[in-house]
């Protein structure tokens, strides 16, 4: 079990509003590429109570019933934790949710996006706490999914960027990987993500640097936001004893001048959110200049004096180019990931369909 408080430093569970007893609300799941979709499930799952608990599946329990993730166990624990809206993290977690589950760790409730989550036999894993009315539905991000950015990795491929004639096989590859139920490709290689200046406010903190805290500015693409980018922004936060991180970031071309190929794999519209969602980051900078200079730091009132510059190192190897080499290598493995989840998602609606279309006497239950 893992407590973070509501905020960098950690703290205390607080009670609920006038004193009453703090609504404690629970979700789970796989997390893997943490990205702002997941980040914006727990920011309304925790807008529904006082107390956010994350269960978070193992290695073991996600290849048996969807596929290998994409980011081991440990990895998905501490991006989890990062989120600021995450209260405390439950590490293996079991992947049905049950009330027994809600029980053992004193939650009123557990929220879930409006999509289907089935176990590896087509069972919705959240049927039990739905039927018991501890179940509460948040909306699902359009636009961004696990699977999503494992395609847009899977085009970043020699075959993709190159201007010579694709393969035969890769585009049969590359035109068939991730179809829909119907039949429609949800990537192109370009982000669906529509973002909204209401967006940004529900992510940002809306707080300006007080006095007595230490203002540092750091840049980068933070492409696919990760383990790496945590890290060294967790380092960073420990510089002072209360710090104001702001976190700028490059716009899509530059990241592309300097990055190549197709990167960056998140336009800046996603990875401001990405960004915003972290702990540690208490202002971004939409569109940095990739040059810092005094103008730039005088305008987030830093004193203009020399030796202000330092280099953090994160501590993990872990970079964008790693993640989507470990894509690549394992393509085929994804792919039958995609394939199967799929598979048991049109099996479930059929199943579904043909419930409602029985007779009331011959539905089952109906004795």
């Amino acid at each position: 079990m893992i407590r973070n408080g509501r905020g960098a430093a950690g703290g205390a569970e607080q009670p609920g509003p006038g004193g009453r007893r703090a609504v404690r609300v629970w979700c789970d799941g796989c997390y893997d590429m943490v990205h702002y979709g997941h980040s914006n499930q727990l920011r309304q799952a925790r807008a529904m109570g006082d107390y956010l608990i994350v269960g978070v599946h193992t290695d073991e329990e996600i290849a048996k019933h969807k596929g290998p993730p994409v980011f081991t166990q440990e990895e998905r624990y501490k991006m989890v934790q990062a989120i600021k809206w995450v209260d405390e993290v439950v590490p293996a977690a079991p992947y049905v949710t049950t009330l027994e589950t809600l029980d053992k760790y004193n939650c009123d409730f557990c929220v879930h996006g409006n999509d289907i989550t089935l176990t590896v036999d087509g069972r919705d894993t959240y049927e039990e706490v739905k039927q018991a009315g501890r179940y509460r539905e948040c909306k699902r991000t359009q636009g961004v999914s696990t699977t999503d950015l494992v395609g847009r990795m899977l085009l970043v491929t020699k075959a993709h960027h190159s201007s010579q004639e694709m393969s035969s096989e890769y585009r049969e590859y590359a035109d068939s990987f991730g179809k829909c139920p119907g039949g429609r490709n949800p990537w192109t290689g370009v982000s669906q993500f529509l973002q909204t200046s209401q967006k940004i406010i529900q992510f940002a903190s809306g707080k300006e640097p007080q006095p007595g805290e230490t203002v540092i500015y750091v840049a980068g693409a933070f492409d696919l936001f990760h383990i790496g980018h945590v890290d060294f922004l967790e380092k960073v936060h420990r510089l002072a004893e209360r710090p104001y991180i702001i976190a700028g970031l490059h716009f899509d071309q530059e990241v592309n001048h300097y990055k190549g190929k197709n990167y960056p794999i998140m336009n800046l519209h996603e990875r401001t959110l990405s960004v915003l969602a972290c702990r540690y980051v208490s202002e971004v900078v939409i569109g940095a200049p990739y040059a810092v200079t005094a103008e730039l730091l005088s305008h987030f009132k830093e004193p203009k004096r020399r030796g202000i510059f330092r280099q953090i190192d994160s501590g993990s190897n872990l970079t964008t180019d790693l993640i989507v080499q470990r894509i690549i290598t394992n393509r085929l493995e994804y792919e039958a990931r995609n394939q199967k989840k799929e598979a048991k998602e049109l099996a479930f609606l059929e199943a579904a369909r043909q419930q409602a279309a029985q007779p009331l006497g011959e539905r089952d239950g109906d004795f």
